[in-house]
């Protein structure tokens, strides 16, 4: 908060690219209801003038006054201020349409552009930066777009034709009113510059504050377990503290901003007043009663909008450093995809294989060449061939890794925190690129497949279980968004849910919300599994599925998994070594390095290292 963009006009320009055509012409008439807006003011203040000179004046000490054409002439005015009204109202309307319509687009192209992210991205960001341009860079923006810009605009308007109405009605008071905005302007740069500052202070405190807070929130389990209730409310009542000290310093001054300069306002009008009323008397400048009042009501109209310029000046600003952040992040490259390979369903017509209109069992994946489509049969072959990966150029977290998985196979990685297991399954979906190595699938090097069609041929169970805001039926069909019912509760009982489902309050149809927190940690795992299962893909990775589940829940799910892994090719990252003895393959990692490959009977004879873990304990630290 308080930043300053780096470059104001690329910002502006990018911008108003987000006004269509449609608004662009919106625009125009908003534009031409402020000119209307602020010429009926000025035409307003100058008519007092002739209202007060040729109509009040000369009905004074008249026997019989006729007021008919003073009653014209108030109607008249009155006319004038209500187009004045029309304009205003016209303008407003019609920005929040401008605004909304805008922040929409930036909103649908933002959202938009961030599914197209690399994994990378949300890897190296904090989820709450990526949220602030939701929330506070939009909002900055919107109110910019809504509020400061037609009222900047205005004031500026406003400042133009009321100072050539000054000048036009006397020159002498004009250099006066001029002397006293010097002085308005040297108290707003001290008062508000102290302002800015401990704005900038308050809002780093109130940031601080509220992730102190949200943190709190996520954490009261903890807090509650350690007794550490009255530590948090220490360290909460010391950054609350200095929050209050910086508000209190910069709202003391932005609480004195206004009263300063109305009574500078103030100030100046009774000088106008007597220095009008001084030239009037001496008869210098041809001023009259009526032009002393329509040069006091122009001062009065000259002297708020510098004072409005100023304070949303600040906004603006802000509101543009958001924009630059919004754009920064629709600036992101987008994760590459070179893949012209895809997966199809197929079938066999006689022993050729051929694309198929509908699902079959069978799936192929599609290549054109020579102009021609052929077909390979998707068996689940994954091999990855010498390969070495880092998330940083500066050090690899694989070195020479090469695994071959046979159709069928289960292959099972085992090792400690750190020693490459969830990567490798990150590199055979291209959630990263390898950097030397090569990664195949049915022969097919994966950077040939696009990315859509080798994620959708692969299903994954996270150890990290996320559900959505919706009904657990609709959290399984995420795994399959044409699901029928039939397949949806298949999957559930193929991945024993579908009994704890029967068993709730609305069961498939019971909402759940705030990630399934009304569920057991097992149950919101059931439910990542069978998500998984509706999808029927020929490629399962088992990301430490079980690792949250207590041990007569594994039992049940592993007896659903066993079931969804029969005929599949599949990859189990497991810290339990109790789940993986069943494996065909068990592969040792340390330190990015394949120590140890076999199955669980050769490994246990050999006595290495995964015969050290096995005996020695059933959990990985």
């Amino acid at each position: 908060m308080g930043r300053k963009p780096n470059d104001v006009k690329k910002t502006l320009k990018r911008l108003l690219s987000y006004l269509p055509g449609t608004y662009k012409a919106t625009l125009v008439v908003v534009v031409i209801c402020i000119i209307l807006s602020t010429l009926a003011g000025v035409i307003g203040s100058l008519f007092l003038e002739v209202l007060i000179d040729d109509y009040i004046t000369p009905l004074i000490g008249m026997e019989n006054p006729v007021f008919t054409a003073l009653l014209q002439a108030i109607l008249f005015m009155g006319l004038i201020y209500l187009c004045g009204v029309l304009s205003t109202l016209i303008y407003s309307r019609l920005m929040v349409i401008i605004s909304q319509g805008a922040m929409k687009r930036i909103r649908d192209e933002m959202f938009a552009h961030m599914e197209k992210l690399p994994i990378k991205y949300f890897d190296t960001h904090q989820f709450g930066d990526t949220m602030s341009h939701y929330t506070n860079d939009t909002e900055t923006l919107h109110q910019m777009l809504s509020q400061s810009v037609p009222q900047v605009f205005s004031s500026i308007v406003t400042i133009i034709l009321v100072f050539c109405a000054m000048v036009y009605t006397s020159g002498p008071l004009t250099i006066l009113v001029v002397f006293m905005v010097i002085v308005l302007f040297f108290v707003m740069k001290n008062i508000g510059g102290r302002s800015a500052t401990h704005f900038v202070r308050q809002q780093k405190s109130l940031g601080e504050v509220n992730g102190f807070i949200e943190e709190m929130i996520n954490g009261q389990k903890v807090i509650k377990v350690f007794c550490h209730e009255e530590k948090v409310k220490a360290e909460f009542d010391v950054m609350n503290d200095q929050l209050c000290g910086h508000a209190t310093s910069a709202n003391k001054f932005a609480n004195i901003f206004m009263p300063v300069v109305v009574n500078i306002g103030n100030i100046q009008y009774v000088l106008v007043a007597i220095v009008g009323g001084a030239l009037a008397i001496s008869g210098v400048g041809g001023l009259t009663l009526g032009g002393i009042a329509a040069f006091l009501q122009l001062s009065k109209s000259f002297m708020m909008p510098i004072s409005q310029v100023s304070q949303q000046l600040s906004s603006v600003v802000m509101a543009l450093a958001g924009a630059e952040r919004i754009f920064k992040l629709m600036d992101e490259p987008v994760e590459e995809d070179a893949g012209d390979v895809t997966l199809v369903n197929a079938r066999y017509e006689g022993t050729v294989l051929t694309e198929a209109p509908a699902y079959t069992g069978i799936w192929a994946w599609k290549e054109i060449k020579d102009g021609a489509p052929v077909y390979t049969k998707l068996e689940g072959d994954v091999q990855l061939r010498d390969v070495s990966f880092g998330y940083t150029p500066d050090k690899n977290v694989l070195h020479d890794v090469s695994v071959y998985a046979r159709p069928g196979q289960k292959v099972a990685f085992v090792g400690a925190t750190g020693a490459g297991k969830t990567t490798i399954t990150n590199l055979i979906n291209r959630f990263y690129d390898v950097q030397e190595g090569e990664i195949f699938y049915d022969g097919i090097n994966v950077k040939k497949i696009k990315k859509a069609d080798l994620r959708r041929s692969l299903g994954i169970v996270l150890q990290d279980t996320n559900l959505f805001t919706g009904t657990v039926r609709e959290n399984i069909r995420y795994g399959k968004l044409d699901a029928t019912d039939e397949e949806v509760y298949a999957a559930a009982r193929l991945s024993n849910a579908h009994d704890f489902i029967s068993r709730l309050p609305e069961g498939y149809d019971t909402v759940l919300e705030g990630d399934g927190g009304s569920l057991s940690q097992g149950q919101r795992q059931l439910l990542s599994i069978a998500r998984a299962a509706v999808a029927n893909p020929p490629v399962m990775i088992m990301d430490e599925a079980t690792s949250s589940i207590d041990t007569r829940t594994e039992a049940i799910v592993q007896a659903g998994m066993d079931s969804l892994m029969k005929g599949r090719t599949v990859f189990v990252i497991a810290h339990r070594l109790s789940t993986v003895h069943n494996a065909d393959v068990i592969m040792v990692l340390e330190s990015g390095k394949i120590i140890e490959r076999g199955s669980h009977e050769e490994l246990i004879s050999e006595k290495g290292k995964y015969y050290q873990l096995y005996t020695g304990a059933f959990e990985l630290e």
